[in-house]
């Protein structure tokens, strides 16, 4: 593999001619797509089900598990890169752009000299 072949419009790229192989473009519309994430999103969370938060942070020591939870991550990832490629999304500059309107949402909390924070920012359990 290149690293053409795992920068974000390589993959998509990948993604695109593993469908157009297969005829599955007409399929591939924003709904579906949305769907279809979601649905495997769902898949992720169901690994997690009624894990304890000790068991969860443990899930990629076992070795079936984290196949598990690998193999969701890159469904989760591929219906989202080829939903951004339909809808021409830039995935990392949505993303870019989020983290700066969130830094502005969300401020950081300041902390004096003893280490207590002020009430600007909010409680962010």
């Amino acid at each position: 593999m290149t690293d053409t072949e795992h920068d974000v419009a390589g993959l998509q790229r990948r993604l695109a001619d593993f469908a157009a192989a297969r005829d599955w473009q007409p399929y591939h519309t924003p709904k579906n797509l949305a769907a279809a994430l979601s649905v495997e999103a769902a898949e992720l969370l169901e690994i997690f089900q009624w894990s304890t938060p000790e068991q969860a942070e443990k899930v990629m020591d076992d070795p079936d598990s984290a196949h598990r939870v690998t193999d969701e991550v890159a469904d989760v990832l591929a219906y989202l890169l080829q939903f951004c490629q339909v809808l021409g999304i830039d995935p990392l500059a949505a993303l870019a752009a989020k983290i700066d309107r969130n830094k502005l949402r969300f401020p950081a909390r300041r902390r004096d000299v003893t280490g207590e924070s002020d009430s600007e920012g909010g409680d962010r359990r």
